[in-house]
């Protein structure tokens, strides 16, 4: 894979999940993105809670490898109705962000509010708005998996100037109705 142009910002999107975690690599070359690569690290589903958390650790090291980001964006996770699973879902997170400080990336933080706010410019959008703005956004051929977009649309957030920890400099400037103003 060819590392970005030295004017370009590499940036890695994470949508954590235990069973299919999402990554989306974008390139941000002024205000212009490229689609670099997207797809999810998916785990057995028989498999232990340790060996799961492993199974992303690793495949988010080799993506790190492989890509060469320099700033990464992970979607926070809120609580759902079964606080088991949010419990799970939280250590899938926290292995990811793992995987990403033990990079030294630089790790935001983006809700999935400020993420469908940022891509289809409100924030209840529907998966499948966001899967087809996310598409539009970076002139893909089809519709991405919805794991994949949900990635691709936290980096997307990001390089529009997102305002989580560690976000890009925006320069005095801010967001409104999803854009950069």
């Amino acid at each position: 894979m060819k590392p970005p142009l030295s004017s370009s910002i590499r940036i890695l999107g994470i949508d954590p999940g235990l069973r299919s975690t999402g990554f989306g690599v974008i390139d941000k070359t002024g205000g212009k993105l490229a689609y670099v690569a997207s797809g999810c690290v998916k785990t057995d589903a028989e498999g232990s809670l340790p060996q799961r958390i492993k199974t992303i650790v690793d495949g988010l090291v080799e993506i790190i490898s492989t890509y060469g980001p320099q700033q990464a964006a992970v979607e926070i996770v809120f609580v759902n109705v079964n606080p088991q699973s949010t419990l799970l879902l939280g250590q899938a997170r926290g292995a990811a962000i793992a995987a990403l400080v033990t990079a030294n990336l630089p790790v935001a933080e983006y809700t999935a509010l400020q993420v469908k706010q940022a891509v289809v410019g409100h924030g209840k959008a529907a998966k499948e708005q966001v899967q087809a703005m996310v598409a539009r956004l970076l002139n893909l051929p089809g519709i991405p998996s919805s794991d994949a977009a949900d990635a691709l649309a936290c980096a997307i957030a990001h390089a529009h100037g997102g305002q989580g920890m560690g976000a890009l400099s925006t320069l005095g400037r801010r967001m409104r109705n999803g854009r950069l103003v």
